[in-house]
């Protein structure tokens, strides 16, 4: 390890809020992974969309919200920004600094994104383009409908007063919002961070991907759906999701007595600069290499590999590709998408939080719905049949855009030191 790298900031983790499909928390989240069985569902509601070859998604498990949140306190908010904000004061609790003057001092920063603002919002200005009224649109419209909504809302909220950093890259608006809010304290501009992704499923989202083709249209068949590296498989599914992380400068955490959960040891992050729906492999393996040369780590150190693993053809094997050039064939892999589908500006903070909880308990999921690799895909330890007991203090989480945004991260286990 050089000499720079002992010299930086260490990052640690002291505390997690998170809804996905799978649970609001980890052991129902656990239960479920344990299942081997996904949560993916038949959406009767978007039948009446002419054209949507897709009728397969899944929501967030279902949650209520404290009395606090209430017409006032909500009023800017979408669904992404709520589930969102409940996320952060979820984290903020676990950590022990929910109403601490700390989280208002501004040496606290927010990192966070979402592949977009709250759809229904957007589609109020659209109506006005289209009919040229401005009915239904009010003060607060646009704020539910930017793109860094759920930052704002999170700042306003909790009165967060450090420096803001906005991060809409589409599925890798998680990763990038923990990886800048990791060099943030790296680098000594804030002692700490919120950091993490949120995205609300909408119909919307399902025409995106349905226009290039890369959506599963197995609608009959949901438990067979996603098939990430599989050969049978047909493309995506969509989920939804919130996780916030707060992150600390280490001496920071351990002055204040902080439960610590993890440390954040490496990010890498390029663009592919090639093509924006055609992912590069090239550039894919220099973001693994990027985050390896930031942990002063060789690869072999790594134990796990948490794959993006979205289930289109060109993104499987382009990253199985790019994960063999960097790795090899021996270490594990599988991905979490196939049990809650993509939940594209959350997947990056919500992968990362489960491939940390299993690290912590020596266990990785298997990946659901593969059963034969597809040939052309990478030779790769795929975690197939059912879950694997495996010890390592390190593991990599790696999450590719559109865009040709490439993400890697690599926490480690926490020892008491």
């Amino acid at each position: 390890m050089s000499a720079s790298t002992t010299a930086r900031r260490r990052v640690v983790i002291t505390g997690v809020g998170a809804f996905s499909p799978l649970g609001n928390d980890w052991t129902t989240v656990r239960s479920q992974l344990l299942s081997g069985r996904n949560v993916i569902r038949r959406m009767h509601e978007w039948e009446i969309y002419e054209g949507l070859s897709t009728q397969l998604a899944c929501n967030v498990a279902p949650f209520e919200l404290p009395a606090h949140y209430n017409r006032k306190t909500m009023r800017s908010m979408g669904r992404v920004a709520v589930m969102a904000t409940r996320a952060t004061e979820i984290a903020l609790a676990s950590a022990g600094l929910l109403g601490d003057p700390f989280v208002k001092s501004g040496q606290m920063g927010i990192s966070y994104g979402s592949s977009a603002g709250t759809p229904s919002a957007i589609g109020d200005f659209g109506r006005m383009i289209s009919e040229k009224n401005t009915e239904g649109i009010n003060a607060n419209t646009y704020i539910k409908m930017m793109s860094h909504t759920a930052a704002v809302n999170i700042g306003v909220f909790f009165g967060a007063t450090g420096r803001m950093i906005t991060t809409s890259s589409a599925c890798t608006s998680g990763s990038q919002g923990l990886g800048y809010a990791y060099e943030t304290i790296q680098s000594g501009k804030q002692l700490a961070m919120l950091a993490g992704g949120a995205e609300e499923l909408d119909a919307i989202q399902a025409a995106v991907f349905d226009t290039l083709f890369a959506t599963s249209t197995k609608n009959d068949t949901p438990e067979l759906t996603p098939r990430p590296f599989d050969a049978a498989r047909d493309g995506l599914v969509l989920g939804e999701g919130a996780c916030t992380f707060v992150l600390e400068e280490l001496g920071h955490a351990q002055a204040r007595g902080a439960q610590i959960l993890g440390e954040i040891i490496g990010y890498g992050t390029n663009s592919d600069g090639t093509h924006v729906t055609h992912p590069n492999a090239a550039t894919m393996a220099r973001a693994m290499r990027m985050a390896l040369d930031d942990a002063g780590l060789p690869p072999e150190a790594v134990g796990y590999i948490n794959a993006h693993g979205t289930a289109t053809e060109q993104g499987d094997i382009a990253e199985s590709h790019a994960t063999h050039a960097v790795f090899g064939d021996s270490v594990p892999m599988s991905t979490l998408k196939g049990y809650m589908g993509h939940t594209l500006g959350a997947c990056g903070a919500l992968e990362a939080w489960m491939t940390l909880e299993m690290m912590r308990e020596g266990w990785f999921v298997q990946n659901a719905n593969l059963t034969e690799p597809d040939p052309r895909c990478g030779a790769l330890d795929y975690i197939i049949g059912q879950a694997r007991r495996l010890e390592t203090d390190v593991v990599m989480s790696n999450n590719f855009a559109f865009g040709g945004v490439n993400t890697s991260l690599i926490l480690k286990r926490w020892r008491n030191e």
